[in-house]
C-alpha cells in the first residue's frame, strides 16, 4: 500500500508516516519507481502505535518495546507488565505534583511568595 493510502486510512499526514519510518516504528520497501510500499499489516501496527500513545507510551518507549511485543507468543502478559510499570511512574509523578501542589498552596498570599518561609525557632 502506498503511503497516502496508508495515512488516509490510518487517520494520519504522510508526513508522520515518514517519520514513523525514520524512527523505525514502521518499514516499507521502495517500488522500481521509487514510491514507498508498505505491507498490509502496517495499517493495524500504526493502530497499535495510536492507542500506544493515547495510554500515555512515547515513541521512544514503542519503538523500544513494540517488536518485542509484537512478535512475542505471550505478548498479553508482557503487556500487562508494561502497564504495570506505566502505572507505578504515574503514581510517582502524581505524588511529585502533589508535594509541588502543596508547596505552591503554602506560598499563596505571602508577602514573597519566591521566599522560602522560614521555619519558626
Amino acid at each position: 500500500m502506498r503511503i497516502g493510502e496508508l495515512a488516509e486510512r490510518a487517520g494520519l499526514s504522510t508526513d508522520t508516516v515518514r517519520f514513523y519510518e525514520k524512527v523505525g516504528l514502521v518499514a516499507s520497501r521502495r517500488l522500481s519507481n521509487g514510491y514507498r510500499d508498505f505491507p498490509p499489516e502496517t495499517l493495524p501496527w500504526l493502530e497499535y502505535v495510536r492507542t500506544a500513545q493515547r495510554l500515555g507510551f512515547s515513541l521512544a518507549e514503542i519503538v523500544r518495546t513494540g517488536e518485542r511485543l509484537k512478535d512475542s507468543p505471550d505478548s498479553a502478559a508482557a503487556l500487562s507488565a508494561l502497564f504495570a510499570e506505566k502505572i507505578d511512574v504515574i503514581d510517582a509523578r502524581m505524588a511529585d505534583l502533589a508535594q509541588l501542589r502543596s508547596e505552591l498552596a503554602d506560598r499563596v498570599g505571602t508577602a514573597c511568595p519566591l521566599q522560602v518561609a522560614a521555619t519558626p525557632a
